[in-house]
């Protein structure tokens, strides 16, 4: 399948006198797995359901491709979307969950259950169609879910903080099967969470988000390594703050009075040879 490019151009959304996105632009490459990355409040779920089309923003431009989507319906974005809370039918078993989305579009029986078996294998769980999604275990759902999002082929995937309700392990497991999942598709694909160490494990690139705003986008290691504020300095890992005027001008900081970030386990302390 062709992954699609998007564009995030000056996007704002409020509520009442509340700024969810403030003058939001962005663009993802086509096949990039891009995390939005922020604590609670800071504006990365509005703007996941903003692509969605769960929320209008009050301005800006949303396009995927070429195609402004701003105003079109979610039901035509042909986006696919892992929730949270994984939004699966506990009517239906694992077979049938996974096939929903190709009936929606007319996809003759025969050949939507075919690409709902071939697409559980892909998720490991062949072996399971038939069983009750109450049967299922935390990480067997979440794979259900990432299945029905994939079944039909979509260009673009959204991701709500999927493994949240998972356990450590479980949740680790599940971000190598989902970075495989995107290598495998090529899938453009953003993913919203607050675990900064998620992020860094699975990202090609980060967009770091606080009140509404993105504060800072780079790759992962440049993102720890290199923060270009202090919110982001300190939200990405424990760091050493140092004010300006409080520290000498040392060589190769490349600054003057800037705002100086160490982190601890880039300190080498060495006895001095004087004794």
């Amino acid at each position: 399948m062709k992954s699609l490019p998007i564009t995030i151009d000056s996007v704002r959304k409020a509520y009442g006198s509340y700024v969810a996105l403030d003058d939001v632009s962005l663009d993802i490459r086509a096949g990039e797995f891009l995390t939005l990355l922020g604590p609670s409040g800071s504006g990365k779920t509005t703007l996941l359901m903003a692509l969605a089309g769960f929320v209008r923003p009050d301005s800006g431009k949303l396009l995927l491709g070429a195609r402004d989507v701003t105003r079109l319906a979610p039901n035509r974005r042909e986006i696919g979307i892992v929730f949270q809370n994984y939004a699966l039918f506990p009517h239906m078993n694992v077979l049938a969950n996974v096939e929903y989305p190709l009936m929606l579009r007319r996809i003759p029986k025969a050949e939507a259950r075919q690409r709902a078996l071939d697409t559980l294998a892909r998720v490991k769980l062949d072996g399971l169609s038939e069983r009750g999604i109450g049967a299922l275990s935390g990480g067997q759902r979440q794979r259900v879910a990432l299945a029905r999002a994939i079944v039909f082929e979509p260009r673009v995937m959204l991701m709500d903080e999927p493994l949240s309700a998972l356990d450590k392990n479980l949740r680790e497991t599940m971000q190598y099967e989902i970075r495989r999942l995107h290598d495998d598709l090529g899938i453009t694909t953003i993913y919203v969470t607050h675990d900064q160490r998620e992020a860094l494990t699975m990202s090609d690139r980060i967009a770091v988000m606080n009140s509404g705003r993105i504060q800072q986008i780079d790759a992962p290691q440049r993102i720890y390594d290199r923060p270009s504020t202090r919110f982001v300095a300190e939200f990405m890992g424990e760091a050493n703050i140092i004010a300006p005027g409080l520290a000498r001008k040392v060589d190769g900081t490349g600054a003057s009075r800037e705002t100086l970030m160490i982190r601890a386990e880039s300190l080498h302390l060495n006895a001095s040879l004087a004794g």
